[in-house]
């Protein structure tokens, strides 16, 4: 897969979503979708499969964080989905990620592609130190997450736009960058504190977007769609 913008389903049914969805059913690009926690803890794995059947790659975004064993069994069930992206918290250490591996691969050895959240876009230096207690810039902490799951196996890491150049500078080009808090020049940046747009995280080297508001909202979704695969991917 190559670079591409990842559409965020951030949306509470499946009525809203085939809704959304539907927009898109002249266009010959389809895009690929996020679907996280709202959609899919109020629709269960049914929703991954209609959204499948319909010919889209997903990204199954539940940032699973648990006890390895858990972890394992959990991404075996997602496994079966069928989906082409899903994740999991770095914070859970190197042997939840091993297990989290073990679990997603199929016994013919195929398997989605595994992501580590390193830190939340909504998450800034202050929030850092005074919440999570971790007194180390921000920066140093996502680099230290991201080597962490490149030794344990993983293919690579959600993480602001502002960090995906640096990730690829210590990790490796094929070490792959999932980068959310984008935002078009001329929109609002809303809850996220690390921005940018999408033209400039091009620039630096995300390998894939994700992008949800900015097109979900947007008084044309398919006009902004294709502004930011222009802006990215073209």
């Amino acid at each position: 897969m190559g670079r591409d913008v990842i559409v965020a389903c951030d949306f509470a049914s499946a009525e809203a979503t085939f809704e959304f969805l539907d927009k898109f059913a002249g266009c010959a690009r389809k895009p690929f979708l996020k679907i996280g926690m709202e959609l899919y803890y109020a629709e269960g794995p049914s929703i991954v499969k209609e959204i499948k059947a319909r010919g889209h790659k997903i990204f199954l975004d539940l940032k699973l964080h648990d006890i390895p064993n858990t972890v394992k069994k959990a991404m075996a069930v997602l496994s079966n989905l069928d989906v082409d992206i899903t994740n999991l918290h770095a914070a859970g250490a190197t042997s939840m990620m091993k297990g989290a591996l073990e679990g997603l691969t199929r016994p013919d050895g195929t398997r989605p592609l595994l992501i580590a959240v390193t830190q939340l876009t909504s998450t800034d230096q202050e929030t850092l130190e005074k919440d999570i207690l971790i007194d180390k810039p921000i920066d140093e902490v996502v680099m230290h997450y991201a080597e962490t799951a490149k030794n344990a196996g993983l293919d690579g890491i959600v993480c602001s736009p502002l960090e995906a150049g640096k990730v690829h500078e210590r990790c490796g080009e094929k070490f792959l960058t999932i980068t959310p808090g984008v935002r078009f020049a001329d929109g609002d940046i809303g809850d996220q504190k690390r921005v940018m747009t999408p033209a400039a995280a091009k620039e630096i080297g995300s390998d894939y977007i994700v992008v949800g508001r900015p097109i979900t909202a947007a008084a044309d979704p398919v006009a902004a769609y294709e502004r930011c695969v222009a802006e990215f991917c073209d």
